[in-house]
């Protein structure tokens, strides 16, 4: 049996919800409810009590639950030792969408430069709470997450990186001229925005929330997946986005595109680096940090006050 089966049950019970649950693990919730349907054919026993609101596990689905948290991280387990045995220099890297596309690509050009002969570089773009998780699952060496809720980052060693600012843009021939927006005006344009579970779309509507408003009072919300087909629709003038300010930095200073912030709204999103405490900071991973710091003019930090003070902590 494939080890998703076993997440999305989890993951079901943990958010009390097949669609929530099938937003973190980027499927649709037609595709988790079979998965479910699989175990539970599977076992021979109803799994997930369905009858309230909320999703809760049977006696049966809580014996599994159980032992399927205990299977994953053995698997995990199998999965790191397999990886440092050969004790090849790697880097596994997990970032946030904006930072991967604003700024990934000028630190990896930096960090080749220096490192021609590094050949295991992976990167991954993911959601604030699934990279987190990869970090504890020892997926990621490092990462960079942009997010506007409080992460249990306690485990690792962070480090605060300038703000990520999120902003209304539209293009000129929309005719949305001021720089601070009447949202009444906005409100009447096309929203193209990610996914429910994306970090914007969540700090969008607690904005709203705060100024007592709604997001679904815009014309129309377009959902893509794809922050380019974003960027794209909305420099055609077909609607305006909320989007952090690095990703359209570009079209801004060319005048392509249009900045407009609201006045109530908080328009700036934490963007935290942090450090795996599975793998040990090794030259590469300290040339791969010190290019991510410097596409910030800042300088490399220190790892042994950082430890010191985490433990201090602990």
């Amino acid at each position: 049996m494939e080890s998703i089966y076993l997440k999305t049950l989890i993951e079901a019970v943990n958010t009390g919800s097949l669609s929530k649950a099938a937003e973190i693990l980027c499927v649709t919730p037609s595709a988790a409810s079979r998965r479910i349907k699989f175990l539970e054919d599977h076992y021979g026993y109803p799994l997930l009590d369905r009858s309230g609101p909320v999703l809760k596990p049977t006696q049966a689905g809580s014996l599994v639950l159980g032992k399927a948290k205990l299977l994953l991280e053995i698997e995990q387990e199998l999965l790191h030792g397999l990886t440092e045995m050969d004790n090849k220099p790697r880097i596994a890297f997990c970032c946030t969408p904006a930072f991967g596309i604003a700024h990934l690509p000028a630190v990896l050009k930096e960090f080749m430069l220096h490192n021609a002969d590094m050949n295991d570089l992976k990167f991954f773009f993911k959601m604030p709470n699934m990279v987190v998780e990869g970090l504890k699952e020892h997926l990621f060496d490092l990462a960079v997450i942009e997010h506007c809720a409080c992460l249990d980052l306690k485990d690792f060693l962070t480090f605060p990186l300038p703000d990520d600012e999120m902003i209304f843009v539209s293009a000129p021939s929309l005719g949305i001229e001021s720089a601070v927006a009447d949202l009444d005006i906005l409100v009447q344009q096309r929203l193209y925005s990610r996914n429910e579970g994306c970090c914007s779309k969540i700090f969008l509507d607690s904005n709203m929330q705060s100024i007592g408003r709604d997001s679904q009072e815009f014309r129309q919300i377009i959902i893509y997946d794809d922050l380019h087909l974003i960027i794209q629709a909305v420099l055609d003038g077909e609607g305006i986005a909320f989007i952090s300010r690095s990703v359209v930095a570009k079209y801004l200073d060319d005048g392509s595109l249009r900045t407009h912030r609201v006045a109530g709204f908080r328009h700036n999103r934490k963007r935290t680096f942090v450090v795996s405490n599975a793998k040990p900071i090794d030259s590469n991973l300290t040339d791969f940090i010190s290019c991510v710091f410097s596409a910030f003019s800042l300088p490399l930090p220190s790892f042994e006050t950082a430890v010191t003070a985490r433990l201090n902590r602990s």
